[in-house]
């Protein structure tokens, strides 16, 4: 596992990462991953078929030493848990506000200098009939590429892949995607949504 990138200083002690790395090891897990030379990006985070993803995902994010952020529903962030959401990296979105989600999650990318925010396409743990393309648009917006995140359960392995620039060709973009998650497993296969547009 490579160091964090020049454009991205460390934002974990690097002793959390030597533990989250042996942690991961001792539950049967190879990190292979690199921090991508940008200070902003929208890592995919894919497949999603359980809440056991979570805990591999905040194991590699102490590992590489990067703080993640995500989105949630603003009703989330209400007293008492809103401050211990945002401290864990939440993103308040109010879907009821003039700007919708995307255009709330480009703003938010807009007002900082450094930013990984993670993005589950499928949208839930369940089956569903197709990615949701918000992840795509958000980095399409905020001018900022787009980090193949994965949880291999058939190999065991988990980490940062490729880098992707929104070209604004959607479905060019969208099918280099797909052949990088092709022959990814979940932890529950059947759970597994198909890569298509939406």
């Amino acid at each position: 596992m490579s160091a964090v990138s020049p454009s991205r200083p460390p934002e974990y002690p690097y002793v959390l990462s030597v533990i989250a790395r042996a942690l991961l090891r001792l539950f049967g897990w190879t990190p292979v991953s690199h921090v991508p030379n940008s200070p902003k990006f929208v890592i995919v985070a894919a497949p999603h078929t359980s809440n056991w993803d979570g805990l591999i995902v905040i194991l590699m994010a102490f590992a590489l030493r990067v703080r993640l952020h995500w989105l949630g529903k603003h009703t989330l962030f209400k007293p008492p848990f809103g401050f211990i959401l945002r401290a864990f990296g939440g993103i308040p979105i109010d879907r009821t506000a003039r700007h919708n989600a995307v255009e709330q999650a480009v703003q938010w990318f807009n007002h900082r200098e450094r930013a990984a925010l993670v993005i589950a396409p499928e949208g839930t743990r369940r089956k569903a009939d197709r990615w949701k393309t918000g992840f795509y648009h958000i980095a399409q917006g905020a001018n900022v590429p787009m980090v193949l995140g994965f949880i291999d359960y058939k190999t065991r392995t988990a980490g940062l892949g490729p880098v992707v620039e929104p070209t604004g060709d959607f479905e060019a973009d969208m099918q280099t995607i797909r052949q990088f998650y092709a022959g990814m497993t979940g932890r529950h296969p059947e759970r597994m949504s198909e890569i298509k547009l939406g």
